[in-house]
């Protein structure tokens, strides 16, 4: 059995089962796995010549291989992974890992969907409510990684008028198990909604409460698999020594995954956070101190966060040392202003269409590759989820796709509260 720690060392050590079922410590610490694997050599040797549903259930199995049976890991890999995530070229020693071809169109269908599954089989048939914080992408991901699942009911909490009608369609048109909360305030109010929901001991009495965010093992380490994925691909390319990965980072879960990854044997040569305006963490690198502060809107709002999560496990996976962290993540931010001019310029120098988050990924790997590097960045999400922006920057059309444009259908059903916490309590108490 493989067990979880505190990233805040005060809470006892909890099972996979507890730690996907809590999401959150009773420290309000963030699980940790007590070990972390390093995969042999001869499946890095190998591993352009497996696909990517096999090499997940490797990772996978390094992982939760000790708590899950094989057959059932293998099914929630597979029933997780129903899509492509493709390496794209954009130009020359830069590429793009598209994780938009699931079934909301970004990189967080990923860990949704195989938490979703991990969570219907730890239910012994007991209600659960799953509480999901969103900037955007992740309420969509999760309502529908969960959606019809049995047992479960998801509360979705997104910051009114912040996020993109074509996100905010995708999570509160489902009716069923899925219910949509729009908070007035900001993302962090949801955050800290959801975080103090979880610290309630009335609450938790009356219902059985788990988190959706990346805060959840369930949900962050998943993430891993596409980073082991690109790195195949890139080394059927030839391409594989060298390899540099930018991530788009908000709530630092992704490149937190990226980095598990790395220290399981994942031969990447180093990694860039890209930030928007949010750049707490960019300044952390360059200064060593870490200051979160309120977030600040901007047109890739699904990285508009100033108290990012995930920082305590980056901090704890390197024992606190900035010089170690340093080594392995360089990051940059990018104001709007920049996010716009490299939207602009990269269409009309490739024809490729980035969104807003990507951009900030691709414009750091211009400015960061060294020449003998070969960079990877992350485009996140498909750029229609933000159409009306991206189509103000190109003036050109942005085609919504099949499955975005089915959720466009549905009728908005959603409740509206305050961000104060006591409302929500009573909310859900009734």
């Amino acid at each position: 059995m493989m067990n979880y720690y505190s990233t805040n060392g005060k809470a006892p050590l909890a099972s996979l089962e507890k730690a996907v079922v809590k999401g959150l410590a009773e420290d309000r610490g963030l699980y940790m796995p007590e070990r972390i694997k390093t995969l042999s050599q001869e499946f890095f040797d190998h591993i352009e010549q497996l696909s990517f549903q096999e090499i997940a259930c490797h990772v996978a199995d390094a992982f939760f291989g000790e708590d899950v049976p094989a057959d059932m890991l293998k099914q929630i890999v597979c029933d997780t992974l129903s899509f492509d995530v493709p390496v794209v070229p954009v130009k020359e020693n830069i590429y793009s890992l598209e994780l938009f071809h699931g079934p909301t169109l970004a990189f967080k269908d990923v860990g949704a969907r195989f938490m979703a599954r991990l969570l219907h089989y730890f239910n012994g048939g007991e209600t659960v409510n799953v509480l999901v914080a969103t900037s955007g992408d992740t309420g969509s991901a999760v309502a529908n990684g969960f959606l019809g699942v049995e047992g479960i009911h998801v509360y979705v909490l997104y910051p009114k008028g912040k996020v993109s009608p074509i996100q905010e369609y995708q999570f509160t048109t489902l009716g069923q198990n899925i219910t949509a909360l729009e908070v007035d305030g900001v993302f962090d109010d949801c955050q800290t909604l959801v975080k103090n929901a979880f610290m309630d001991e009335e609450l938790n009495q009356h219902m059985k409460l788990t988190s959706a965010n990346s805060i959840n093992v369930a949900r962050f380490l998943p993430q891993s698999f596409y980073y082991f994925y690109a790195y195949s691909q890139m080394k059927q390319r030839g391409l594989a020594d060298n390899l540099v990965v930018c991530v788009p980072s908000g709530n630092f879960g992704n490149i937190c995954s990226a980095l598990i990854g790395k220290r399981m044997g994942l031969p990447i040569k180093r990694f860039i956070a890209a930030n928007n305006a949010n750049d707490v963490f960019y300044k952390y690198l360059q200064t060593g101190k870490y200051e979160p502060k309120a977030s600040i809107q901007t047109i890739a709002n699904a990285m508009d966060v100033g108290a990012p999560s995930n920082f305590a496990r980056i901090l704890d996976l390197y024992k606190g040392s900035h010089e170690a962290i340093c080594k392995d993540i360089s990051g940059a931010a990018y104001t709007d202003g920049q996010i716009t001019e490299t939207i602009r310029e990269c269409l009309s120098d490739t024809g490729y269409q980035l969104d807003p988050h990507g951009a900030c990924g691709y414009r750091a790997l211009q400015e960061g590759l060294k020449p003998d590097e070969t960079g990877v960045f992350l485009e996140t999400a498909h750029p229609a989820k933000f159409k009306e922006t991206v189509e103000q920057i190109t003036g050109k059309p942005v085609e919504i796709p099949a499955k975005l444009a089915a959720f466009m259908k549905g009728t908005k059903q959603s409740v509206s509260i305050s961000n104060d916490f006591t409302d929500f309590k009573l909310y859900l108490l009734n």
